[in-house]
């Protein structure tokens, strides 16, 4: 049975709410150091608090302090603040310090029983978020459980125990360098190097000595011998970047490295072996271009052994806030701040943005709310998002939906990730299988039931 924290020295409304939370296993503190006392204990996830504790009942410090310290010692705590009817102004400064809501007396068991237990289901979804989170995060730094990441990730790790070429597709901004480093770090070469070029970056004219190298005195300016990045990968592996934007000319020299694996610094004329893993990506349609002439298809063929799609971001439906979480942590610690999450104007806005710019751009704009948020949430004004303003009211007004979509949403990512296996699916999610099951039944996820069997 969960346990609920009621911080508040009236015996009357502590028999009070412990008849309303019949649900719930109880535990009472009268003051601040009681309260911490029962927080260390019982690790409650939800906790009422009375900002009208003793010494002082008239005076709210006791009780905004309180708050401050339960929050530092537990700030994924759902905490639930009550106030006397007059009393808004420390109300609101309880949410802006981190409560969670807060609830005004008379005491209608009716109404605080909906909060208590809107606040005990939205601790278990971001529980299990971070859970998934830190589930994908299990596989270096490639993070999601959406169908097609699982699909690509598995392909990545399989590619990883081969010195098979590969290439990765996918739009701009989509992650296709975090696929290519996994791919290296999870492989037997990750000892070696890895040396990324972008081939779009780099003048045409220079692109080939950047490659290949050159010899002392081979051209004006070449004052010493150098080693080009091929060189450079040896026993590690190579990253074509935009491989796309190659130009004709250089993909004769590249074809014939790839079958011989041999180079020739320019101006030189010693052939060089080097025992590199080749890895290209690309956001265009090289088949196309193939077709067109205008990219060989001899060496399309030679790069794509191993294709790994990339879906862009706006297909891959709770990865976003899966990634912002795991952003949103790295930039809490780099920027210093204590940014304790996302408010709902916020999370609508994530999943209805189309993300032209992909992961690229969510990173961008999570550095810059971080940084600029004046509250401990961060708004959809702070990303510089719109969000949708019938789906924002109907995400703060239709719990029951917000609840369901949320639970079902977590159930199909614990579901991939666990490999299609229900009971690993139900140990993910901390229930039994047969709640599992129930689960399932409730919100018409038979499909789940019918792969397993």
């Amino acid at each position: 049975m969960e346990k609920i924290l009621v911080v508040d020295d009236d015996l009357g409304i502590q028999k009070q709410l412990k008849w309303s939370f019949s649900d719930y296993e109880v535990v009472f503190a009268e003051d601040r150091s009681s309260a911490i006392a029962q927080l260390r204990r019982h690790e409650p996830k939800v906790v009422t608090l009375d900002l009208g504790l003793p010494p002082d009942p008239a005076n709210a410090t006791e009780g905004i302090q309180t708050l401050a310290e339960i929050l530092s010692l537990a700030p994924q705590t759902k905490v639930i603040v009550v106030t006397g009817n007059n009393d808004k102004e420390n109300a609101l400064k309880a949410i802006n310090l981190g409560a969670y809501d807060f609830y005004q007396k008379p005491i209608d068991s009716d109404t605080i029983k909906v909060i208590v237990n809107r606040a005990f289901n939205l601790f278990q979804i971001e529980d299990e978020n971070r859970r998934l989170s830190q589930q994908a995060s299990n596989v270096g730094s490639i993070v999601g459980a959406s169908d097609a990441i699982v699909k690509a990730t598995k392909m990545a790790e399989k590619v990883a125990k081969t010195n098979i070429s590969t290439l990765i597709l996918g739009e701009s901004g989509t992650g296709k360098e975090v696929f290519a480093r996994h791919i290296h770090e999870t492989s037997e070469r990750n000892g070696g190097p890895f040396i990324a070029i972008n081939c779009a970056s780099i003048p045409e004219n220079l692109l080939e000595s950047e490659l290949f190298g050159y010899e002392r005195g081979a051209f004006t300016g070449a004052n010493k011998t150098t080693k080009g990045k091929i060189e450079c990968a040896h026993k590690g592996t190579l990253f074509l970047d935009e491989i796309g934007d190659m130009p004709i000319g250089l993909q004769a020299k590249m074809l014939r490295f790839l079958q011989e694996r041999v180079i020739e610094r320019i101006g030189g004329r010693q052939e060089i072996p080097v025992d590199i893993r080749v890895i290209c990506a690309t956001h265009r349609n090289l088949s196309d271009m193939a077709e067109q002439e205008t990219f060989r298809e001899d060496l399309f063929f030679r790069i794509s052994e191993i294709t790994i799609n990339i879906p862009p971001l706006r297909d891959r439906g709770n990865d976003i806030m899966l990634l912002a979480k795991s952003f949103l942590t790295n930039y809490n610690q780099e920027y210093n701040q204590s940014i304790k999450g996302f408010a709902d104007d916020a999370i609508a806005a994530m999943l209805q943005h189309k993300w032209p710019g992909n992961i690229r751009e969510l990173q961008n704009k999570l550095k810059s709310s971080i940084i600029m948020a004046e509250g401990s949430f961060i708004t959809a004004d702070d990303l510089g998002l719109i969000a949708d303003s019938n789906n924002t009211k109907m995400a703060k007004l239709n719990l029951r939906e917000v609840r369901e979509e949320a639970e079902s949403n977590a159930i199909r990512s614990a579901y991939q990730l666990s490999e299609r296996n229900l009971s690993k699916t139900a140990e993910l999610l901390g229930v039994t299988r047969p709640t599992l099951y129930s689960l399932i039944d409730k919100y018409n996820l038979q499909e789940l039931k019918t792969v397993e069997s």
